[in-house]
């Protein structure tokens, strides 16, 4: 967000300006933004509305313009005890930024432009208040004095030509500033316009007799007695005999980048006792080379020895010699030919020799490495260097580094505004934002896009995106009259060794956003450590962005041209073994992620898909190591069901519901299973088809879609019956049995519980055994045997210990407190309770924690402590609606009316909720309690 006082008041979002309503609104946020961070009293805000004589609804009238604004700025404007408060983020309001620059510029003269530079009219232009007219006049005095300080400045440089259109206007806004009028005398006279300067005099004192009855004061009559006399001192500084500029031009139509500018001018003008050094890096196409030329051409005036630049082509394939750059400087110095050093060592020694207390700037763009620098730095701080490269450069001593990066929505829309004209932005508005992001938001490609609409005229903007929508020939159509985003591109690929070349090329078969680093072992199938230094050398080369994790990206434009070089480089074959090898990593560390959750065992369903390890590889992955790849797991199921890998598909799917469970991402695991379903399908993939059918029934289990659940479930048993797959038979049967007990059917739930309890001991999985025994304590309960379940469970914690699974002991100690809760023992209850809830937060389980604090709860409610209880229970509820999870959402409701109940308070919504859930999932037997506590809350009201 930008606000804007130093002209019209104006917000703009993204670059959009904001309708701000009408005027009493408009001058409301003006208050507020002129003391931003000030709370503001309602009567200030009122006077600025109508003056000394405020009708008795003024403060209503104040409260209507507040609420309004609030709709527009949702978060800004904050209500304090004696008024409202606009808080806005640090960069966001244009004055912030005058203050700042006009503040810095008393001891950087070369910031006073930038200053300037921020104003786009009078300030709050437009808006008729006292209030607002008198700061506008405090603002306007500020933005006078400045452009005086500025003028003053230039005039000691010797810009008097350049100052006399400037000072003209000036005089003509303020015709009593004698400072003015005197700026513009000295400026005519160096200028060789004698007669004009004295002109400008007379106009003066006309002007201060007739407006105040006053002479013009000493300093001006002083300044009109030496230009009579052509006194000597008024004379423009000498020139130094031999100035170089070979900067070259400097960009009209620059946009965006104030602060890095600012940034960069600030540190070349830094006194200091080393030379000034600062490294402009980024990658092809970012605007480095803009960005440098404009800040030299800001800074010349510090410069006034002059500016030297070379091109180093340091990604091209002839790298400029640092030998024969410092030949051209020094001829550019005044050193001729029979006098030019032959060595690289003499040309620098006389090179800083010439430099020496001189004020200079060097520019030396497109640097590969520090070698083609350091004989070009000069030996003395009188001088400065500004750098750019598509590599940090940090072996350069004391340089000051600066990454370049994309423009934002905004400054891109300005840029294309600027190339292509206004008027077609602002005819197709949503057009210029997809064409932005097409272009990557990269300054270049972006000029190239504005050029070809400008040379084109009978384009619309849509058209033009319309070609770039196709990827394969998007750098194609960036090109224009000598303009093209390949080459860059090209020439930094080039110069990579070729394991850095090959690994480029690999990373675009990924179908994701970002990644992480073992993914380039697995692609070049390397170990992780030699992988990651490969890695490394795109980072440096700028081809590849780093993220936070660290995570790492390409740039989308970057990506195309992975792409192009991907297919023209890399044969089918060895794109899908890479592909694959990626892929088994992922399984492989997708599966120790669910190891450390579940403990032991190969895999829920066996599969024929391989495991790859990577060797060098840091500890196992956790869980939260699952969640930082959930992306790319989610691609890699669909990469996998592209090349028609079903076994690797199907595999990462079953593994991936490991997150997808218990962090509630169920739209991912829809998705998952709809692509695996449809890849082992179309494969006739039995095992793979029947995994699904297990996993879809699991979900529709969570959805409390019981009946669907069933079918999918029963599906499965009957497919992995028919392969002879007795483990994934028994997986399937254990949750059909699930179905059952939410049902209320608890015999059936508990002979095939029993049943499958059977197979998993026989088959020696331990860990399914303990999910099940705990299940069947669960079905014992509410069949009414609480005993019989206590008796159960300690052997079902014991394997879950045994084998590490940590979530399946949290849902052990869940059952032991329930049992205990059902032998009317709360105390024993909440310990059992506390404990499982130590579990399921170590592991995120945030349904499980839901589960556990009900439980919680209970135990405290059922030991006649409801004080306790009530935080427990309201906790489990924020967790379950965090969760969308309604069984337990409902459990608690009815609950917290159990708890209502006991304390005199109001039941009803709580138990309407409970009853509305239950009827909902389909669960009669909760129903019932529901309804039983909604009479009792009925006669209690009675």
């Amino acid at each position: 967000m930008q606000v804007r006082v130093l002209g019209p008041l104006e917000v703009l979002i993204d670059g959009r300006r904001l309708d701000l309503g009408g005027q009493r609104q408009q001058i409301v946020l003006a208050v507020l933004a002129l003391e931003t961070g000030q709370v503001v009293p309602v009567g200030r805000l009122a006077e600025a509305l109508y003056g000394d004589d405020p009708p008795s609804t003024a403060r209503s009238q104040v409260q209507i313009c507040v609420s309004a604004l609030r709709r527009l700025l949702p978060d800004a404007i904050v209500t304090r005890a004696q008024g409202y408060q606009l808080r806005l983020p640090a960069g966001s309001l244009d004055l912030a930024a005058f203050t700042d620059l006009a503040a810095r510029a008393r001891t950087d003269p070369s910031l006073h432009r930038a200053a300037l530079g921020l104003w786009r009219g009078p300030a709050l232009d437009g808006l008729d208040s006292r209030v607002l007219r008198a700061a506008a006049g405090r603002l306007e005095e500020r933005r006078i004095s400045l452009h005086e300080d500025c003028a003053e400045w230039e005039l000691e440089l010797g810009h008097h030509r350049d100052l006399v259109p400037e000072l003209i206007e000036l005089v003509a806004r303020h015709p009593l500033r004698e400072r003015l009028r005197g700026q513009l005398m000295l400026a005519l006279y160096r200028s060789g316009r004698q007669a004009e300067a004295l002109e400008v005099y007379r106009q003066a004192r006309r002007a201060l007799i007739e407006e105040l009855g006053l002479e013009p004061g000493p300093g001006l009559r002083q300044l009109e007695q030496s230009i009579l006399t052509s006194a000597a001192d008024l004379d423009a500084p000498a020139a130094p005999g031999n100035v170089p500029c070979l900067l070259p031009t400097d960009i009209a139509d620059f946009t965006g980048r104030a602060e890095q500018a600012a940034a960069i001018g600030g540190r070349l003008a830094a006194a200091g006792p080393a030379v000034p050094v600062v490294v402009v890096a980024g990658p092809p196409g970012i605007g480095k080379t803009t960005l440098a030329v404009h800040v030299a051409h800001r800074a010349a005036a510090r410069f006034p020895d002059g500016q030297l630049f070379a091109d180093l082509h340091g990604w091209g394939p002839r790298r400029a010699d640092p030998a024969q750059v410092l030949e051209r400087f020094l001829r550019t110095l005044g050193v001729s030919g029979t006098a030019m050093p032959e060595t690289l060592e003499e040309r620098a020694e006389t090179y800083r020799s010439l430099l020496s207390g001189r004020r200079m700037l060097i520019v030396l763009d497109n640097a590969a490495q520090e070698s083609q620098v350091l004989p070009l730095l000069p030996g003395t701080p009188s001088s400065a260097v500004l750098v750019t490269s598509r590599v940090r450069l940090a072996g350069l001593p004391g340089a000051t580094h600066l990454d370049v990066g994309v423009l934002d929505p905004a400054h891109s829309r300005e840029l294309l505004a600027r190339i292509a004209g206004p008027d077609r932005v602002e005819r197709e508005p949503e057009a210029v934002d997809r064409l932005a992001h097409l272009c990557g938001y990269l300054p270049l490609a972006l000029r190239i896009a504005g050029a070809r609409l400008s040379a084109r005229r009978h384009w619309t903007v849509a058209h033009l995106v319309g070609r770039l929508e196709d990827e394969a020939r998007r750098l194609d159509e960036l090109s224009h009259s000598g303009m093209a985003i390949r080459g860059g591109m090209s020439l930094t690929y080039d110069s990579l060794r070729p394991p850095a070349r090959q690994l480029f090329r690999r990373l675009a078969i990924l179908e994701v956003p970002s990644f992480s680093g073992w993914v380039s072992a697995a692609l070049l199938d390397r170990p992780v450590t030699d992988a990651q230094d490969i890695l490394d050398d795109l980072v440096e080369a700028r081809l590849i962005e780093v993220t936070g994790g660290p995570r790492y990206r390409f740039h989308d434009l970057i990506r195309v041209f992975a792409r192009e070089r991907l297919a023209a480089e890399e044969p089918a074959a060895e794109q899908r073994a890479a592909l694959r090898r990626f892929l088994e990593s992922l399984l492989f560390l997708a599966e120790a992620a669910r190891r450390g959750v579940y403990g032991g065992g190969h895999m829920l369903i066996s599969s024929d898909a391989e495991l790859r390890p990577l060797p060098g590889l840091p500890p196992d992955p956790t869980l939260s190591w699952l969640e930082r790849e959930d992306q790319t797991l989610v691609a890699g199921i669909a990469q996998a069901a592209a090349a028609g890998l079903s076994d690797l598909c199907w595999s990462l799917a079953v593994t991936g519901v490991t997150l997808f469970e218990l962090r509630f991402r169920l739209d991912d695991w829809r998705e998952s299973n709809r692509t695996a379903t449809a890849a082992v399908q179309r494969a006739g993939n039995l095992r793979g088809q029947a995994a699904m059918h297990y996993s879809t029934g699991s979900l529709f289990i969570v959805e409390q879609r019981l009946d669907e659940a069933r079918r999918h479930l029963e599906a499965a048993e009957r497919m992995f019956g028919e392969i002879g797959d007795e483990k994934g038979q028994a997986l399937a049967i254990r949750n059909i049995a699930l179905t059952e007990r939410i049902r209320g059917d608890l015999p059936s739930a508990t002979a095939r519980y029993e049943r499958a309890l059977g197979i998993f001991r026989r088959g020696g999985h331990l860990g399914e055994a303990a999910y099940t025994l705990h299940n069947l304590a669960r079905a014992r309960m509410e069949e009414g045997d609480p005993a019989e379940a206590l008796r159960i469970l300690p052997e079902a914690l014991a394997m879950s210990r045994d084998t590490g699974s940590r979530r399946v002991e949290a849902q052990v100690l869940h059952r032991i407190g329930e049992a205990h809760l059902h032998l009317a023992d709360p105390r024993a209850a909440a310990g059992a309770f506390s404990e499982a809830l130590a579990v399921a937060r170590d592991i995120r389980d945030r349904v499980g924690e839901a589960y556990t604090l009900h439980g919680l709860g209970v135990a405290h409610l059922r030991a006649g402590d409801p004080a306790a209880a009530g935080p427990v229970l309201r906790a489990a509820l924020s967790l379950a609606r965090g969760a969308d999870e309604r069984l337990i959402e409902a459990l608690v409701s009815l609950s917290l009316g159990e708890l209502a109940l006991t304390t005199a308070e109001p039941a009803g919504a709580h138990l309407r909720r409970a009853l509305e859930l239950f009827r909902g999932i389909g669960v009669p037997k909760y129903e019932e309690q529901a309804l039983s506590l909604l009479d009792s809350a009925a006669k209690v009201r009675r």
